[in-house]
């Protein structure tokens, strides 16, 4: 039987030929246990073993393990301070994995068969596990975390991808280029999910002229586990075997059939384990397909169309992240004949039935829109901010005529970050001081938070610096490291940032580089943005890091152009672009820059994440008032670029947009880092940082969002359908 808290299989089996000393054997269990990702003392152990080679593993613990000497275990085993805080986490982990009081537990004592099945095609866990690309993946992460920290009945379902999302390189010109890497499940933290035969399990689903086999893997998230699916297997031919290598490669026909696995299989998957979920929450509209398989398994035990698809809405849930209508997945007409000509009928539909599920209108003709058959197939569809709620009530109307724009049900739950992953050690151990030795378990209440203000200044000052030194020489060592191997330019070199000083204020950029985004925004005006960085007395340095879609021309070309200016000789190293932005490099960067700095087009931004957590650490938002921002600005914990009007002429509101953000930056924000003489960090500073994080943590945070969830969502009693066009028989 599966069972949920706990590996299927002792992960020993996985690791043949490492022999640990008996003393400290229960090591592997944390590895195969991601626990150890949000838990600061269990990397100080694998720290303790041998640094260097932990930093050389990318902080993988399984390769870790694989590769460590025996005489480094040796000599830890002859530390008692490494055994003494070996046999602290053991029992933390312990204690966690057993804790049958969990918040969920002793809120809702007669739910814990309530199983919510949590579908996503990304989950952004860590910087070893290829399953993520950004916001998106990452959200999936901390929300499965959160989860589990709370104790709920909860299983994630998704794809395996042995290749991942593309690395990045940037050319001495600009240019973004993508390479990949296959990654091995040996070196991972995951297990096979085996048969009472010890072969694997395998679940299949129907494509043009074949059939596709995946078999199942299963990672480990606390008391969460996570199910992926994965196509590379002999049963396929060797193109299938690569279906699932890459996420978001390929095309249209790749998606589909991607789609259809993590959709379909994804069900036949928690099937073939025995699971039965009361809510199926799908994140975004890429596993909505799941809606299709359930209720041809409803037809099958003899309901009518009508009958099963008001079971399937009424324990299914949608989540949309997806300001625009481009952004959302749609398929031709025809692609949806050749993958289901054979499946509607399985459904009790004709084909006019199954594209009225999903039919949208444009010039060209008809598309079958996976956001709008999540909308359509869900009891309840939420937005990921306030202003995204709107946003999406007024893109989505059309599916409820009659219907006023404000009535159109379709809500919103504010994201947040999960704490443990996103908190730097030292700002923990500041916590700890001072907001109580329990305050992780009352980090969403605001009166936690408090306590904040009797911190002395001089002691989050010295945190703050001694994380920003922290950053910087990580860049300087990434910098070294790229010379040494790959034999840059020396304004390469440059570029990647070894001339920043960690005593000027400094501003972090990083996240997908797409046009709404506008991550050129700040190089709008190269004169006034020149005076500022090198102002003699209150220099500003900026750190850019961030990817585009490799299909992304224009996102591309906005990489290029933020790069060819800083490599001008008169910026003087103050500007730095960190090429391959992911979770490893994220945590630098939330953690260590004075200002974190973001500049969408409103209303673009669904939410945006990476500023709560910078928020988290002490750094201060500089934004515009859209996503969460809006939400969060009070006017005395962060700074707004520009206000709340929306131009239609983009070049128009992007003029206005840097205007405002040149005027707050010299008249405010510099100013105000600068004021005081005798101290690095003013005091003026700390009593923002100090009015940010008591405003902003406990309300994005994980903690909240996920209790929202399961208040409003996972438990709520389902409400009477309201869209139309739910298919002709």
């Amino acid at each position: 039987m599966f069972v949920l808290d706990r590996p299927s299989e002792m992960p020993t089996t996985l690791l043949s030929g490492v022999t640990l000393p008996k003393r400290i054997n229960r090591l592997v269990e944390l590895v195969y246990n991601l626990w150890w990702t949000w838990n600061s003392d269990t990397i100080e152990l694998f720290e303790a073993i041998d640094r260097q080679l932990w930093e050389e593993c990318v902080h993988n613990p399984v390769k870790f393990l694989r590769r460590v000497k025996r005489k480094e275990l040796n000599g830890a085993l002859q530390d008692p301070a490494f055994l003494q805080l070996y046999d602290k986490v053991i029992g933390e982990f312990d204690a966690y994995m057993r804790d049958d009081q969990t918040w969920f537990n002793r809120t809702y004592p007669g739910r814990r068969d309530h199983l919510i099945a949590y579908f996503s095609t990304e989950f952004g866990l860590h910087e070893t596990f290829p399953t993520y690309s950004g916001g998106l993946g990452i959200l999936s992460g901390d929300h499965a975390k959160e989860a589990s920290d709370l104790g709920l009945p909860f299983i994630g379902v998704g794809l395996y991808y042995n290749q991942g999302y593309f690395s990045q390189h940037i050319t001495e010109d600009g240019w973004q280029e993508a390479g990949y890497v296959r990654y091995s499940f040996d070196d991972l933290p995951i297990l096979p999910l085996l048969n009472e035969d010890g072969q694997p399990i395998m679940v299949s689903v129907e494509l043009p002229g074949r059939r596709l086999w995946t078999r199942l893997w299963r990672i480990q998230v606390g008391r969460v586990p996570l199910v992926l699916l994965d196509s590379d297997v002999p049963q396929n031919a060797p193109e299938d075997r690569d279906l699932t290598a890459r996420l978001y490669g390929g095309d249209k026909d790749t998606r589909i059939c991607q789609e259809i696995v993590l959709g379909i299989g994804g069900v036949r998957a928690l099937r073939a384990l025995g699971l039965h979920p009361k809510v199926w929450h799908m994140n975004e509209g890429h596993s909505a397909f799941l809606t299709f398989e359930r209720i041809r398994e409803l037809v099958a035990e003899g309901k009518d169309f009508q009958t099963a698809m008001a079971e399937v809405k009424a324990s299914t849930i949608f989540t949309t992240h997806t300001p625009v209508p481009a952004g959302n997945e749609e398929f031709p007409d025809w692609m949806m004949d050749r993958y289901f000509h054979q499946y509607w009928p399985e459904m009790g539909l004709t084909r006019e039935g199954l594209m009225d599920l999903a039919r949208l209108q444009h010039a060209g003709g008809q598309t079958f829109g996976m956001s709008v058959l999540g909308i359509r197939m869900s009891r309840a569809s939420n937005a990921v901010s306030e202003l995204h709620g709107q946003v999406s009530r007024r893109m989505w109307q059309f599916l409820f005529p009659g219907t006023p724009i404000e009535r159109v049900p379709i809500g919103s739950i504010t994201n947040g970050v999960h704490t443990g992953t996103w908190l730097a050690r030292s700002m923990r151990l500041l916590y700890d001081r001072y907001l109580g030795p329990d305050w992780m378990e009352h980090l969403d209440d605001p009166e936690t938070w408090q306590a904040l203000l009797a911190v002395p200044d001089a002691e989050i000052r010295a945190t703050r610096l001694h994380l920003k030194r922290k950053l910087i020489s990580y860049i300087r060592e990434r910098a070294r490291a790229q010379w040494v191997a790959l034999g840059r330019h020396p304004v390469q070199i440059v570029a990647a940032g070894t001339l920043l000083d960690p005593y000027k204020l400094t501003i972090g950029f990083a996240r997908r580089f797409s046009t709404y985004k506008r991550g050129s925004l700040v190089m709008r005006d190269v004169d006034r943005l020149l005076r500022i960085v090198n102002n003699p007395h209150m220099p500003v340095q900026i750190i850019f890091a961030g990817k585009a879609h490799p299909m992304d021309e224009p996102g591309k070309r906005i990489i290029q152009e933020v790069y060819r200016q800083l490599k001008r000789a008169e910026f003087a190293g103050r500007i730095a672009f960190l090429e391959d932005y992911d979770i490893n490099l994220a945590r630098y960067l939330v953690q260590g820059v004075d200002v974190w700095m973001n500049n969408p087009r409103r209303p673009l931004e669904a939410s945006g994440t990476s500023g709560m957590k910078a928020a988290l650490n002490g750094v201060i938002n500089f934004s515009v008032l859209d996503g969460w921002w809006q939400e969060g600005y009070n006017g005395d914990n962060g700074w707004a670029i520009g206000d709340e009007s929306e131009l239609a002429d983009y070049n128009a509101q992007d003029a206005k947009d840097a205007a405002s953000l040149y005027d707050v930056l010299e008249n405010q924000i510099v100013p105000l880092y600068y004021e005081d003489r005798q101290n690095i960090i003013s005091a003026g500073w700390i009593r923002k940082i100090k009015e940010s994080i008591i405003t902003l943590a406990p309300q994005f945070s994980t903690r909240r969002m996920v209790k929202q969830y399961v208040e409003e969502m996972y438990l709520a009693e389902p409400a009477p359908a309201a869209v139309s066009g739910n298919g002709r028989r």
